[in-house]
């Protein structure tokens, strides 16, 4: 697909838009016409300010048929630079919508973060009508995700209050996995090929623990929420995983924390070894996560374990005293239906996990399932989406986390839903960006918040293992970035307590 670009610098948004609808195409983003445009779909977006109005359009040309929309805005108008980009894409959205036969519930908005805009329109506009009103006529959003977005902000009003300006989070990476998903493009490494690296990864982990540790205690930061991610934590030792638990315990004050969260993703790495010593070292919450409960997909997208070892592992889990489980489903699988997904939530319920995530499947550029050119139905996912959020309320879960990815499918979303007092804390303090989170491992990010403003600034550890490893000593004078930050934006100590 080629989009051009005139008279205007909306390329990022507009570029967006189109990926919706074309998921599957290459979008070159150009200023001028090219020469060859020959079999490909053409697009061209513009902006022509005359004297006191401004004539935005978008031209179409797609499977021999061309489509047009024009807008005209006021050059007296409020906010005149964010107008012009909000009505070109309604323009856009206009003639993508006929030429493909098919209206994103989520309208123009292609942001990660639709609950943080919903809280922040209810905030200026002082009222949940008037924001509602603002995503369905000015972002053109389908009245059943305005209300899912409303209830989701409403749910985490009272997790949000918890965080104070001294409060922080921790996140541990451990980037290893049993083997590579077919969706996945995380910087992930199958344990098989770098069984060797992990136990220095482990010993420089610790080493990183111990650091940031300082860094914490040195700014007189209160630790609020720990969290596992990677890859697959439970994917290394027993020994190696208590390890890093044993720095963590060792090195901070978890006089405070409220929650502690390991992922145990993949139910083939869980035994028992490794769920008692996470109870002993005072894991509170757990992620199970089959993705589906169908044997078939689950070989489709390269798991090796089944069904009913992801059933065992959460009966394990259950086992070793932990009454606080997440399980992860995802929407839009290739060989899933709409009757197989309903089937595997109806399985999950049967367990009664305290938390239910439901992911839609992002069709990421380095994922194998990508790169193979599997094509999935927008409308599929929806519907799997729809089966969620009828059934779920039903059974006594509510909403209380929300995110978007790019190049997900149709322009969908991710939900967290749990039993009420059962939220993850975590999940929402970094979708909201609401306090700082100290990263530890490769792949990690550590996001510095001003404590008592919005400014972030971020630190990225070395991606891969390796690097990891051998660059070590240099990512730890990265880190001494933080003592800059809290210098530059004021001390968190004390305040709000």
């Amino acid at each position: 697909m080629i989009l051009i670009i005139r008279g205007h610098s909306f390329h990022y948004e507009m570029e967006n838009l189109c990926r919706v609808f074309f998921p599957y195409e290459k979008i070159n983003t150009l200023a001028e016409m090219p020469q060859d445009i020959s079999a490909q779909t053409l697009c061209v977006t513009e902006l022509i300010k005359n004297e006191t109005d401004t004539i935005v359009s978008a031209n179409l040309d797609y499977s021999g048929k061309h489509y047009r929309a024009e807008r005209t805005v006021k050059n007296s108008c409020d906010d005149y630079e964010k107008t012009c980009e909000r009505i070109m894409a309604h323009a856009l959205y206009e003639v993508l919508t006929k030429a493909c036969e098919y209206i994103p519930q989520w309208g123009i908005l292609t942001g990660v973060r639709p609950i943080k805009l919903m809280r922040s329109l209810i905030e200026s506009e002082g009222s949940v009508d008037k924001a509602k009103e603002y995503f369905r006529k000015d972002l053109l959003v389908s009245d059943e995700k305005i209300n899912l977005a409303a209830e989701t902000e409403k749910n985490q009003e009272k997790i949000l209050s918890i965080s104070k300006p001294d409060s922080f989070s921790l996140y541990i990476s451990i980037p290893f996995c049993p083997t590579r998903c077919a969706y996945c493009s995380f910087v992930s490494q199958s344990v098989e090929k770098s069984v060797k690296l992990i136990p220095e990864y482990v010993k420089f982990l610790c080493k990183e623990i111990e650091i940031t540790a300082k860094i914490a205690k040195d700014l007189n930061l209160r630790l609020e929420t720990i969290y596992f991610g990677g890859g697959t934590p439970t994917a290394i030792s027993s020994e190696q995983l208590t390890s890093i638990m044993s720095a963590i315990k060792d090195n901070f004050d978890l006089s405070f924390v409220r929650e502690y969260t390991i992922e145990a993703g993949r139910p083939d790495t869980i035994d028992m070894d490794k769920l008692y010593a996470m109870k002993q070292y005072g894991v509170t919450r757990i992620s199970i996560n089959p993705q589906t409960l169908s044997d078939d997909v689950l070989q489709a997208i390269g798991r090796r374990h089944t069904a009913q070892q992801a059933i065992d592992a959460f009966n394990m889990a259950r086992q070793a005293g932990f009454d606080n489980i997440n399980m992860d489903l995802i929407a839009g699988l290739p060989l899933d239906t709409h009757k197989k997904f309903a089937n595997t939530l109806d399985k999950i319920l049967l367990l009664n996990p305290e938390n239910i995530t439901v992911h839609t499947l992002a069709l990421k550029r380095s994922s194998n399932l990508t790169k193979s050119g599997e094509k999935l139905e927008a409308s599929t996912a929806g519907k799997m989406l729809d089966i969620v959020s009828d059934t779920l309320p039903k059974y006594g879960y509510i909403p209380y986390y929300l995110y978007r990815q790019s190049r997900m499918v149709g322009n969908l979303e991710n939900t967290g839903w749990s039993k009420p007092g059962f939220e993850c804390l975590y999940n929402v303090f970094i979708m909201d960006e609401t306090h700082t989170i100290l990263s530890c491992g490769a792949g990690g990010v550590t996001k510095i918040k001003q404590p008592d403003g919005p400014h972030i600034e971020r630190i990225f550890n070395y991606k891969f293992p390796y690097e990891y490893n051998g660059r070590f000593d240099q990512l730890m004078e990265r880190k001494g970035g933080i003592y800059s930050f809290y210098e530059k934006y004021g001390e968190a100590s004390n305040k709000g307590n």
